[in-house]
């Protein structure tokens, strides 16, 4: 009697619908993926690069002075009573972190079309481990920051332990908009010229170079805190230098965020099952 070899068959089917739910099972079971994927991106980043992970530290730095000549010594622009150079790079580190992160999120489906076409795997992989890849950036430039703490002789108070807090806060606004520009720029490319142009305007209507005290309390204030990294940024200052509370900015950021994200997941899942097909 022959027997015939009994091969496990797993048949994947797109989600449907604007609630399908993420399967987070599934995102974990390919968690390696994930980590390959953010290695991955790292080594292409700094691969044949004749300053390596310097360029972590040197991009933010080079930023500073020129924020600290133009904004600083001719502007004069408040900073809060702490020296210019170290308030403005404990905004720069967060915000060099999201743009970054940001920029490679949004153009990743497209980058990565050849996986997209020939395996299966959660997509949200993809966006997940561009964001994954800015925080090696971040930690080196972060040992830059402690250096001008010790140089300025700042000591942070026990405000410092939310600090992780804000780091979140700026990956999820990552993930949030990265989540919406990558799945947009499968069906139109022109998004991937455009955000550029969106980080560039965004530094601008944060908090960056002139210190969110200067936008009056009450309305004001709420309608600025909702651009989700004035809430960022004011945190860090505040956790590290010992700046005014992010406050009512930081609320209404998160409440920002949590609408961005849950939004950006109904919408890349929508879009999901053409991504093969589309890229």
């Amino acid at each position: 009697m022959e027997f015939e070899a009994q091969i496990p068959v797993a048949v994947y089917e797109p989600t449907r619908g604007w609630f399908p739910g993420v399967r987070w099972r599934e995102l974990w079971e390919y968690r390696e993926l994930l980590y390959f994927l953010t290695w991955r991106d790292i080594k292409i980043r700094y691969k044949q690069a004749a300053l390596g992970v310097a360029w972590a530290v040197i991009q933010p730095l080079l930023t500073m002075v020129i924020f600290s000549v133009i904004f600083g010594r001719l502007a004069k622009l408040p900073s809060d009573g702490l020296p210019y150079p170290v308030f403005s790079f404990a905004a720069l580190l967060p915000w060099q972190f999201f743009a970054n992160s940001l920029s490679r999120a949004g153009s990743s489906l497209v980058a990565n079309s050849n996986l997209l076409t020939k395996i299966y795997f959660p997509r949200l992989v993809i966006p997940l481990s561009a964001v994954g890849a800015g925080l090696v950036d971040f930690a080196i430039s972060f040992v830059v920051l402690l250096g001008l703490l010790l140089f300025y002789h700042i000591t942070p108070t026990w405000a410092i332990f939310t600090l992780p807090l804000f780091i979140l806060l700026a990956a999820v606004t990552a993930i949030a908009v990265g989540l919406w520009l990558s799945a947009l720029n499968v069906q139109y490319r022109d998004v991937q010229h455009l955000i550029p142009f969106i980080i560039q305007a965004w530094m601008y209507a944060s908090p960056v170079a002139y210190s969110a005290g200067l936008i009056p309390t009450g309305t004001w204030r709420i309608i600025y805190g909702l651009n989700p990294m004035a809430g960022v940024i004011q945190g860090f200052r505040w956790a590290l230098l010992g700046a005014e509370p992010p406050g009512l900015l930081f609320l209404v950021s998160v409440v920002v965020v949590v609408v961005l994200l849950v939004t950006g997941v109904m919408y890349f899942q929508k879009m999901e099952e053409s991504f093969a097909d589309v890229v």
